[in-house]
């Protein structure tokens, strides 16, 4: 132009903006400039406008705000409202309000402007409180201020205030305004009323794409994946072209349903359409690909040329849910390496690939980049954290996390109560029980089902388990399935089956969950017969049948040693489909290898590669409970070469074989090498062992003293195994101690008073021996029968000591007389030292 002057400056500027040259709109601003034009209010917003637009110049636009002040431009209400905008888009709404409360002159956009920023950076109470002050001053609101705070009450989910705010809108004659419309939609998905979001929808005059993608949206949050490609498919009806987000939402539901077929037809619509350079499109994909395939995820997320941190975060998410923790753990080194910020969300997910014991050192050291990169402890993160620590057997860190977070909710409550019943903690878990409590905070089905699971032995059914179920019952649980089924699971583990059976005959509704807790809970207290008969009850009322079904019903056999069932049974499961399931082949070997059948439970072996932790457990405790060390240790050492890591449970059988092969060293070697090298902290069961092999082996003076430096409490298990050690040694003195601290523990406890009467039988002191058996007698104790029981013609007979009930007892009783007859001709002597008080 041979002339220029503000006005064609202005409009060059403003053009250049408008169409996305923001680099040569700034060009264009220093050559007016340099050619002697003081730039105006209408100049200085394009530019403004262009640094909003473009984030990376955060610095200039905070320069260009020094420059309004220079030239006093600051009173000019459009310049700033532009500087509003400008902050409050790059996140620095501290800044946009010391901004606004300096303003002279404030019209309704000035108001929005602050209202948008505060609800762009997720500031909802902040927006409402705006436009409270707003309202108060007398400044009419606009389209866009009702649709913003009409948002940010969905982001409240406070519907009073939403309703009262759509109120004013409707009164100021907005109601049939789109974007009003549209922000109403998302008020009604976040306060869960679809049918208002329908009605609403369906009377609008007009609808544009964000009306649409604003019902997708609502429809896939809810997981109705039907609406959704119904909506879908009246939106391309309409001739209105999706978007990113339609694509993306439609994606979400498909996966979270299941609909893999149509979320992958979606995807080629989004390349048909050019949608798949689309960021949140690809974040999307990377998350629905990982349910299925995760290779296709892993390409996905390599082919982008584009990511954010949302893509981050979804990989390490589908890594996690995958169980290829190390490889999340890589992508978060990779994330901290670069340049993008990381944010609660990328930790929480991280912490979930560090949820087992091996890798408690990785969770701790996220744990420690969360503290070095600043990140504040919020619910998110404080959960996480209990959860991580929880899985990982380090309750005492879970514990600290809890005392130092800020607040608490539900969630926080419900995951460290279960993670304590996880770790067979179950007194601290009815402790944090009582605590949330007291603290006022109501709990949900999930609070119900980990203080029922906490209550695990007879004497926690008074104390704790029917006062629960009272609480249950007056706060309207009774009709929750979840908590039903834990609640006849609780009075099982009590030893009530009686109230166990009442509540599941009173279930109007039997779901193979409930059916499979009763199974469950009868073979675990070696009620195998119960359990095999609801077993075929359950097949006979045409319950579906599934893998828990079928382990509780191996499981059944196992407590009866019920090989002939077992196999029959083993023969449906292969029939129905499920030999390949890993919890039902566990619970095959179990059968198989218990009732001594070694070369069949070899036969139901998985692959070296397909074995879990549980698997290679049940081999070592199979040749252990049949004494055969070399084998138990050799399927351990192999467990270490192809993984997983071994765990308390592998010990517990690793130190069992080492004590029925009498290898006390070799115990003790172990016992070291769990605990100092895998960092595994020992637990009541390896104590057993420990003290069992120790005492039996002679050692009386070590297995008293590691006794006296265990980490755990001693129980009843660890002082009868130190007495009936004192016996086979003729350790008096050390077997007095261990029956005085039985007899502390539970008074009533007959085991001590026939463990000690023969200690006493073995070491000659007779008249002790007599004077125990006296004293039984004079406060009413009696030795329990001992029992045992055997299977022939598929019928199961049972003997008691002394029992002379069974039908054939006569005939029985004269082959044993004959037997004994027989091996007293070849040199058999009977010990004599025991006394039977």
């Amino acid at each position: 132009m041979p002339q220029r002057n503000d006005a064609s400056w202005n409009t060059v500027i403003s053009g250049c903006v408008r169409a996305g040259s923001f680099l040569k709109s700034f060009e264009l601003f220093r050559e007016m400039r340099e050619g002697g034009f003081d730039p105006n209010g209408f100049v200085l917003a394009s530019i403004l406008t262009a640094c909003n637009r473009w984030p990376e110049v955060t610095g200039r636009g905070i320069e260009f705000h020094a420059f309004v002040l220079k030239v006093g431009l600051f009173n000019d209400v459009y310049v700033a409202t532009s500087l509003l905008h400008f902050y409050g888009t790059h996140g620095l709404v501290c800044d946009a309000q010391r901004l606004f409360d300096e303003m002279q002159e404030r019209n309704v956009v000035s108001w929005t402007a602050l209202m948008v920023s505060y609800s762009k950076n997720r500031y909802p109470e902040e927006t409402v409180s705006a436009y409270r002050k707003m309202k108060w001053e007398g400044v009419p609101c606009n389209e866009n201020s009702f649709s913003t705070v009409i948002s940010s009450c969905g982001l409240l989910e406070n519907e009073s205030i939403g309703l009262q705010v759509l109120a004013h809108a409707v009164i100021y004659g907005f109601e049939n305004d789109v974007s009003v419309s549209n922000a109403a939609i998302t008020l009604f998905d976040c306060l869960d009323r679809v049918e208002d979001a329908e009605r609403l929808f369906y009377r609008m005059k007009g609808r544009d794409r964000i009306s649409w993608n604003s019902m997708i949206s609502l429809y896939s949050h809810g997981g109705m994946c039907e609406e959704s490609l119904q909506c879908f498919s009246d939106m391309r009806y309409d001739d209105v072209r999706p978007d990113a987000t339609t694509l993306s939402s439609l994606i979400s539901v498909c996966a979270s349903v299941g609909r893999v077929k149509y979320a992958r037809g979606l995807h080629a619509l989004t390349v048909k359409q050019g949608l798949d350079s689309s960021v949140s499109v690809a974040n999307t994909l990377v998350s629905m690909y990982s349910l299925e395939t995760l290779e296709d995820a892993e390409r996905l997320f390599h082919g982008m040329t584009e990511r954010d941190l949302i893509s981050w975060n979804s990989m390490i998410s589908a890594y996690t849910r995958c169980g290829q923790h190390i490889d999340a753990l890589k992508i978060l080194s990779q994330l901290l390496l670069g340049k993008t910020v990381v944010n609660h969300v990328t930790f929480a997910s991280a912490l979930g690939a560090c949820s087992s014991p091996e890798a408690l050192s990785y969770g701790e050291m996220v744990h420690a980049l969360m503290i070095h990169f600043g990140l504040q402890m919020n619910l998110l993160l404080g959960n996480a954290l209990i959860t991580m620590y929880s899985k990982c057997n380090a309750m005492r860190q879970a514990e600290l996390v809890f005392r130092t977070m800020p607040v608490y909710d539900v969630v926080t409550w419900n995951t460290l109560m279960g993670g304590h019943v996880e770790n067979e903690e179950q007194r601290e878990a009815m402790q944090v029980f009582i605590l949330m409590r007291r603290a006022g905070i109501r709990g949900n089905y999930i609070t119900m089902v980990n203080a029922l699971g906490a209550c695990t032995a007879s004497q926690d059914l008074l104390l704790f388990g029917m006062p629960l179920h009272a609480h249950m019952i007056s706060a309207g649980f009774e009709l929750d399935d979840f908590v039903n089924n834990s609640l006849l699971t609780m009075y099982s583990k009590c030893g009530d089956f009686n109230s166990s059976r009442f509540i599941f005959d009173r279930l109007e509704i039997k779901t193979a969950v409930s059916w499979n807790a009763m199974i469950a809970s009868k073979a675990h207290h070696f009620h195998g017969e119960d359990a095999l008969k609801l077993f075929m009850e359950m097949q006979n009322e045409g319950v579906e049948l599934d893998q828990f079904s079928l382990s509780g019903g191996l499981a059944a056999c196992t407590s009866l040693a019920s090989v002939e069932e077992g196999q029959q049974l083993h023969s449906l499961i292969i029939k129905l489909g499920y030999e390949t399931d890993l919890h039902v082949n566990n619970a095959a070997m179990d059968m198989y290898g218990k009732s001594g059948n070694i070369d069949d439970m070899l036969k139901t072996l998985p692959e070296p590669s397909c074995r879990s932790r549980q698997t290679w457990n049940i081999m070592i405790s199979v040749y252990a409970r049949h004494g055969d060390f070399e084998k138990a240790e050799k399927a351990f050492k192999q467990m270490l070469q192809m993984g997983p890591k071994p765990d308390y449970v592998t010990f517990v059988s690793l130190l069992a074989a080492c004590n029925h092969a009498g290898l006390a060293d070799k115990g003790q070697d172990y016992y070291a090498y769990m605990t100092s090298e895998l960092g595994i902290p020992p637990r009541i069961e390896h104590c057993v062992c420990m003290v069992d092999l120790l005492g039996r082996s002679g050692q009386l003076a070590e297995a008293e003293k590691f006794v006296e430096n265990m980490p755990v409490k001693p129980n009843d298990l660890i002082w009868r195994s130190l007495l009936a050690s004192s016996r086979i040694h003729k350790n008096l003195e050390t077997g007095k101690k261990a029956a005085q601290c039985l007899l502390k523990l539970d008074p009533s406890d007959d085991s001590a008073y026939v463990l000690l009467s023969n200690v006493c039988a073995t070491t000659g002191r007779w008249e002790d021996a007599e004077k125990l058996r006296m004293h039984m007698k004079s406060i009413n104790l009696k030795k329990k029968p001992a029992c045992s029981w055997i299977k022939v013609k598929n019928k199961v007979s049972s003997f008691g000591s002394g029992d002379q009930g069974h039908p054939q007892a006569e005939q029985i009783y004269t082959k044993l007389e004959g037997m004994l007859q027989m091996v007293k001709s070849l040199g058999y002597v009977a010990d004599t030292s025991f006394h039977v008080a």
